[in-house]
């Protein structure tokens, strides 16, 4: 770091310890004033503890520097308290804001995330034009109007048809096959059934229906 920018570099250091009035160290004050090197602000400090224009205050290896408080009015016990009173008051009314923000931007997020109003409209459109949709096919059905062509019912009745003798005969074609076991088998149908795990139709209470 060049002399001349490290120029001014006491006078730098004594006025922010003077504005901020509370101790810091070489590192702090380097950091915080940004404009100096660092050993000018070493040397700055010593040299300015040497002139009495502040103060040093050493913890074990660690050197912290302060104003020199007798440069500062002395505050009486009155204008403490009075101080300490404001200091409440003001973080009361910090946290009263605080609160008041927090509700708003409760507020906030919930018109955000609502739908808006053309988006609204929109849906409603669309949600209208269903219902109005299904009042008609209602209406229709209400009525008993035929809602599929003649072909089309054929063709349901022909396949219905289909699968129903498909029904009874696989039904006989097993019916076969057990009897026929039952014939060689020492025990009862029903035990028969249960120990190769058939499901008759009996049981679950169905039946082909009639074509």
């Amino acid at each position: 770091m060049s002399k001349s920018k490290d120029a001014g570099v006491g006078e730098a250091v004594e006025a922010y310890l003077n504005r901020q009035n509370r101790p810091y160290s070489v590192v702090d004050i380097f950091n915080n004033l940004k404009d100096f090197g660092k050993t000018a602000v070493v040397k700055a400090c010593e040299s300015l503890v040497e002139q009495n224009r502040i103060k040093e205050k050493v913890y074990g290896k660690q050197k912290v520097y302060v104003a020199d408080q007798s440069k500062f009015p002395d505050v009486n016990d009155n204008e403490i308290k009075m101080m300490d009173s404001e200091i409440v008051d003001l973080t009361e009314k910090v946290n009263s804001k605080l609160d008041k923000v927090k509700a708003l931007e409760t507020v906030l997020k919930t018109f955000t995330n609502a739908v808006s109003t053309k988006d609204a409209i929109q849906q409603l459109s669309q949600v209208t034009t269903e219902c109005e949709k299904y009042k008609a096919k209602l209406k229709i059905l209400s009525e008993g109007q035929v809602l599929i062509s003649a072909q089309d019912k054929e063709t349901v009745y022909k396949g219905r048809e289909k699968y129903v003798k498909e029904w009874r005969k696989r039904k006989r074609i097993s019916n076969d096959i057990v009897n026929a076991i039952l014939e060689g088998y020492p025990k009862s149908k029903k035990e028969l059934l249960e120990t190769i795990g058939i499901e008759t139709d009996e049981e679950i209470g169905v039946s082909p229906p009639k074509i």
